[in-house]
């Protein structure tokens, strides 16, 4: 069966649009001129869009710009759409015309049509409701997308905290579930001084908390934004006031300290609060390659690495070797993780590819920063459930490294000398024999008071020094 079509005409003649859409005719044009990447715009951006018609439905019909039944009817649209329904009217790909006119078209034309027929019009009449002249009323794609981006940061955000925290949460019960594990502790991958998994994991809590914050940080930036400056800044063809007014409706809406920006011009100049944004979320992304990689190294074996933690087992792990179990969902985090850093390179280049009064790359930036946030949050949250809950400490394993450990000649430092212990840990390296048995070979201590201070060191960090 053929598709039916109805016929729309805008100031560049006539065009076919889908007879069933709720979207338009430029909306249709966009589609067929960008079938760039298949990928349709972010939901949580498709409601802050909507969020901000609704706002200035709501001032411009308070300052007489905009007849009452209109705004009713545009308002019934909005919160339609902020529900949840006609996502599939956003149809628009994320890589488009510059600035994002071409989204900012699609939200007028649905509401438009949505409004129109409630109203007992048809789609595409746009009467008595036009996309451009009511819906669009006092705004301008330059000051509507780039807060647009801003409120889908902000909505998604505490997804993004929260799963961070939840990570936090699960290395935390471990470090108290485990603060006197002693294991071997490691710089440059070679033995160092003994330490404890609790102390480990502790720190691996504590700089995602510490990330949590620095991204959170970042919310005041956030919600200062430009809209109200229309087109360039300058705020034409807007109410008395229409800037504060629809910033403390948006703030309504929203339950975010929504203000205007003290200069809106600047708001689509720049796109640093963003950048910002993504900075933290990289960092975030940097030290989550680190964790990742540690829970790698921590679970490698089960005979020929550490094999100080068992992972859960989730899947198999080979196709051709039997019994294989992968650290898969660290191995996850790990490309997330990368994608996530290459993600900010890119905001980062479009951050500075703005011109004079405008950032015209804001589509994909957002596209971007977006994705982001959805990834590192989706990844975190997974790797938490199916990777760090269930996790088992080889307590044996860990006590067995330490003591065996070449870095144990440290703590004859205080009894002995650096050059003395230092000779301790070449003959245990050359013989392969463990630093307790050279010790009490050398009449410095027992292999009991060895192990126990080994147990001291790891545990407190306080060694009180031998008299020699």
């Amino acid at each position: 069966m053929s598709k039916k079509f109805r016929t729309e005409k805008d100031t560049l003649g006539e065009y076919p649009v889908p007879a069933d859409a709720w979207y338009g005719i430029q909306t249709a044009r966009a589609v067929e001129n960008f079938p760039i990447s298949g990928r349709r715009p972010d939901s949580d951006f498709i409601i802050a869009h909507v969020r901000i018609k609704r706002a200035a439905a709501v001032i411009n019909q308070s300052a007489g710009a905009l007849e009452g039944r209109l705004a009713k009817a545009i308002l019934k649209a909005a919160d339609t759409i902020i529900s949840g329904e006609y996502h599939e009217e956003f149809v628009v790909d994320r890589f488009q015309a510059g600035a994002g006119t071409s989204h900012n078209m699609n939200t007028n034309e649905v509401i438009a049509n949505l409004a129109n027929v409630a109203l007992g019009g048809k789609k595409g009449d746009y009467r008595p409701v036009h996309p451009n002249d009511h819906v669009n009323m006092g705004q301008s794609t330059n000051d509507t997308i780039p807060t647009a981006i801003r409120l889908t940061a902000l909505a998604k955000l505490p997804r993004l905290l929260d799963a961070a925290n939840r990570m936090a949460d699960a290395y935390e019960t471990i470090a108290e579930r485990e603060t006197k594990t002693v294991k071997s502790g490691r710089t440059h991958l070679q033995d160092a001084v003994p330490t404890t998994l609790g102390r480990e994991f502790a720190a691996y809590a504590w700089i995602l908390r510490r990330s949590a914050i620095q991204i959170r940080e970042t919310v005041p930036l956030l919600c200062q934004i430009g809209l109200g400056g229309s087109a360039a800044g300058t705020g034409l063809n807007t109410v008395p006031k229409y800037a504060t007014s629809v910033s403390k409706e948006l703030a309504k809406l929203t339950g975010e300290p929504i203000r205007v920006a003290d200069n809106l011009a600047a708001q689509m100049q720049s796109m640093h609060d963003l950048q910002q944004l993504s900075n933290a979320i990289r960092t975030l992304a940097l030290e989550l390659t680190r964790i990742a990689n540690d829970m790698r190294l921590l679970a490698s074996g089960p005979r020929t690495g550490f094999a100080e933690i068992q992972l859960l087992a989730v899947q198999p792990g080979s196709s051709i070797m039997p019994g294989k179990v992968n650290p898969v969902m660290f191995e996850m985090l790990n490309q997330v993780c990368y994608q996530v850093q290459g993600q900010d390179h890119a905001i980062a280049l479009m951050s500075q590819a703005g011109q004079l009064e405008l950032n015209v790359m804001m589509p994909a930036l957002g596209s971007a920063l977006f994705d982001a946030m959805d990834w590192i949050t989706q990844a975190m949250n997974a790797a938490t459930d199916k990777g760090l809950r269930g996790i088992k400490i080889n307590r044996d394993r860990c006590r067995e490294l330490a003591h065996t450990s070449v870095g144990l000649a440290t703590l004859l430092n205080t009894s002995i000398g650096y050059s003395a212990a230092a000779e301790v840990a070449k003959e245990s390296e050359r013989s392969g024999r463990p630093v307790r048995d050279i010790v009490a070979e050398k009449g410095l201590m027992s292999i009991a008071e060895f192990d126990r201070l080994v147990e001291r060191a790891a545990i407190n960090g306080n060694i009180t020094p031998s008299r020699r």
